[in-house]
């Protein structure tokens, strides 16, 4: 049950990378998570845009665009190197929808947010992260 939440000044992304982020942000998410890619846990990956005004971002040295990249996830759902590992993936896919190169990747920052067992709800009910393991496995073995 992950969250990826963009923050990008309006205008920075291109036109397709601006279609495409949310979609290509979920999926990243997914994989770097281990989650199957059933229709079930695609719809639960939710993946938001923030674009506010021109000028409502700065920086004390330049007024380039800033990226900044919420990653909220249960405890316990990425070791470290699959969190290594969604950082690195989320900063190239970032940088690719706003059509810039590697070497302006300290532009994207990746905040990984681990909300603790048992302070996630959904569906009226707590979901824990032993709870949503158990149904990938399940959903895996039945692919």
């Amino acid at each position: 049950m992950p969250m990826i939440r963009l923050t990008v000044p309006s205008g920075a992304l291109t036109g397709e990378g601006r279609r495409n982020i949310q979609g290509d942000l979920a999926a990243v998410l997914l994989r770097w998570e281990g989650a199957p890619g059933t229709a079930f846990f695609r719809a639960q990956a939710w993946s938001y845009l923030i674009e506010p005004p021109e000028g409502a971002q700065t920086t004390a040295g330049d007024g380039l665009p800033r990226f900044l990249v919420d990653v909220t996830v249960p405890q316990g759902a990425l070791s470290e190197r699959r969190r290594a590992g969604l950082v690195g993936d989320v900063t190239r896919t970032v940088l690719e929808a706003a059509a810039l190169p590697a070497d302006e990747a300290l532009r994207v920052w990746v905040l990984v947010h681990e909300q603790p067992d048992g302070t996630w709800g959904a569906g009226g009910s707590v979901v824990r992260h032993a709870d949503l393991a158990a149904l990938a496995k399940e959903q895996r073995a039945g692919a």
